[in-house]
């Protein structure tokens, strides 16, 4: 079985290389950003843009099925870092809908908003204002829209319940909604353990850290980015589920619905071991 890649003077120096590397293929790209207009061509640049981001980082993606050709689309899966924000543009096309926060972090705020993302509030007192938001994006784009239902990462060893208020503007609607799961392995397609993928992979906001022996570590975007480098990289294996029947089902419903296909899927394939 794998093993995670031990910090030594050799790994943190070829990972310090690789995160220089990284940074100067971003500001490279930051005139083209700048450049494009928002839309279509900058959601489409994205792809670009988070392919280096995963070749300097060591990670692979591997997918299995296929999104449907349905427009509008939102797709739902289960959330355990930053590098899910880099996979699923390189594996589909699509931009995100992301929480408010993310708008402030520097340089990347502003990027994530030129590749079209969608910055909402999650407060209760701005929640009507969020959804309208996010349903005219969904409905007007004609490329998927990724959602994190459970609202935040986890540590990778289960899916958290789903928000059911971020499916309001899916009751009788013409959305579809296509589930996914999400699978960190390490590259050659052995599972990583609940605690070594709570240790090194997991990203968790610091403010909502869980406390017990799976609490991951708590490191900053970048951070996380330059400890993935030092351990080596991992796979992203995403699995594209057949969007269930929610007619006639309300927000809860649905919630709960698409929640138990992710969660029933994602702890069969967890500690699977696929080599391909």
């Amino acid at each position: 079985m794998a093993r995670v890649r031990r910090q030594n003077i050799f790994n943190t120096t070829f990972a310090t290389i690789k995160f220089g590397l990284f940074w100067i293929l971003v500001f490279c790209q930051l005139p083209i950003i700048i450049l494009l207009p928002r839309g279509r061509a900058s959601v489409w640049y994205m792809r670009v843009f988070m392919w280096f981001l995963l070749k300097t980082a060591g990670i692979r993606v591997r997918v299995q099925g296929r999104l449907t050709e349905h427009r509008p689309l939102l797709v739902i899966t289960n959330h355990m870092s930053i590098f899910e924000i880099a996979t699923f543009p390189v594996a589909f096309g699509g931009s995100f809908v992301a929480k408010k926060e993310l708008e402030s972090w520097p340089i990347v705020g502003w990027v994530a908003k030129k590749f079209g993302v969608i910055f909402v509030d999650r407060r209760p007192s701005h929640a009507a204002e969020a959804l309208a938001v996010v349903q005219r994006t969904v409905q007007s784009v004609p490329y998927p829209m990724f959602l994190f239902p459970e609202g935040t990462t986890t540590n990778g060893a289960y899916v958290k319940a789903f928000k059911s208020t971020l499916f309001n503007f899916v009751e009788n609607s013409n959305v579809v909604v296509q589930p996914m799961v999400t699978v960190y392995r390490h590259l050659d397609g052995t599972p990583i353990s609940d605690t070594d993928m709570a240790t090194h992979y997991a990203y968790f906001d610091n403010k909502k850290i869980e406390q017990g022996p799976l609490a991951p570590r708590e490191r900053s975007a970048f951070a996380q980015l330059f400890h993935i480098m030092v351990v080596g990289g991992f796979r992203v294996d995403i699995t594209v589920l057949p969007p269930p029947p929610l007619a006639g089902m309300d927000r809860k419903q649905i919630a709960a619905t698409l929640q138990k296909q992710v969660s029933d899927e994602y702890m069969q394939l967890k500690d699977k071991e696929i080599k391909k």
